[in-house]
């Protein structure tokens, strides 16, 4: 079963008031099913996805290429016979904004379309000019590959899908790099910073619906001085609430995207979360960290041979870094294990698989709860309906 154009879910969801859970499913037995499973019976609109360094022509650190994961995903949401969902390209960064990575981009990008992505974020966030005099000037090498690179998703899309559907693209930009610190702590993205950039795009006919903010958040999970794991707290909601007033006030329909959910407690997201100014909410190591735990219950030679290899393969630098303990090398540097035992992974038997896809699905209900995201994939439909499709 095909994703939505990533466009009609977030045109659909504007201020409705919920948020659209983002997974980036770095492995997909047991989990992709299960989160496919709780949206339907939840009747919660879905995004899967997956970042540049996730997935690539070359498998990224998950050993899926784009054609791989689309294929998986299409499999699993027709098993389950879901349909409001949307393929994500997760993080699609820019580094260095020479031509050479442009073209690079480009070229994945198109691969991501080839393959039935309906949905891109591009991270041209890295991009920051320190000795800029005002904001337009700090920000002017991330709009110019951010234009150049939804300039060619805008062709490519168009080319696939024809002039009307062309423009139904899901698009999510990146201002402030997520979890950049300075002496001074996190690094903020301020309201001006995200209207300036956001007015500089529709200059150049670029319009995202989704903005990704550093509003305090890191990705991944994150530890204290010793090592020690601890809850994802630091999100800054009054921050968060003031980028999206200074969007409303530019009369822009975008709205944020979440990263770096993993770790947060689920009341916090409920009570504390800007329902409605989020738009999208991403939560990608909390189903890698879950995966692994029933492995180490089920199988637990697979997990003592991927911690083994990990702690021969990385403990190294990880001390150079700093890391205390052998709980957070291995919660930083696990997800590389995916690539290294794919074929086990892949051909676990079907009793791992389905407890993997029952707890993913326990888990995924109590975020689509949290997220308040219950009934969205039915306000999804009714949007579609409307516009005649």
């Amino acid at each position: 079963m095909k994703p939505m154009h990533g466009a009609y879910l977030f045109k659909a969801l504007k201020d409705k008031g919920c948020i659209i859970m983002a997974c980036n499913t770095r492995i997909a037995p047991g989990t992709m099913k299960g989160l496919f499973r709780a949206a339907k019976d939840s009747d919660s609109a879905l995004i899967l996805e997956l970042a540049k360094s996730e997935c690539d022509v070359n498998g990224g650190y998950t050993g899926l290429t784009p054609k791989k994961l689309s294929e998986l995903a299409c499999k699993y949401a027709a098993e389950v016979g879901f349909e409001e969902w949307a393929l994500h390209a997760d993080h699609t960064a820019v580094k260095k904004g020479t031509p050479e990575e442009l073209e690079e981009v480009k070229k994945l990008l198109s691969v991501c379309i080839d393959a039935g992505y309906t949905s891109f974020a591009m991270d041209a966030s890295h991009l920051f000019n320190f000795q800029g005099k005002n904001v337009e000037e700090e920000l002017a090498d991330n709009i110019r590959c951010t234009t150049e690179c939804a300039n060619h998703i805008k062709k490519e899309y168009t080319k696939k899908y024809g002039a009307k559907e062309g423009k139904e693209f899901g698009l999510e930009v990146e201002v402030g790099e997520i979890g950049r610190k300075n002496t001074g702590g996190m690094i903020l993205t301020k309201p001006e910073e995200a209207a300036a950039y956001i007015k500089a795009l529709n200059k150049n006919n670029v319009f995202p619906q989704v903005l990704a903010i550093a509003n305090g958040s890191t990705h991944g999970n994150i530890y204290d001085k010793e090592g020690k794991p601890i809850e994802q707290v630091t999100i800054d909601i009054p921050q968060t609430k003031k980028v999206a007033k200074a969007l409303r006030k530019i009369e822009s329909y975008v709205r944020i995207a979440q990263h770096g959910i993993t770790g947060t407690p689920l009341k916090f997201i409920k009570e504390l979360f800007p329902h409605g100014d989020i738009i999208k909410g991403n939560v990608g190591t909390f189903w890698q960290n879950l995966f692994w735990e029933v492995i180490e219950k089920e199988k637990p030679e697979l997990y003592q041979d991927a911690y083994n290899w990990v702690m021969k393969t990385y403990k190294d630098e990880a001390v150079k870094k700093g890391m205390k303990s052998d709980v957070e090398i291995w919660g930083t540097y696990g997800k590389f294990a995916t690539k290294q035992f794919f074929e086990r992974i892949y051909d676990l038997d079907k009793n791992t698989i389905k407890k993997i896809e029952n707890k993913t699905c326990e888990e995924a209900l109590k975020f689509f709860d949290a997220f308040k995201a219950k009934g969205s994939a039915k306000i999804v439909r009714e949007y579609v309906e409307s516009i005649g499709v």
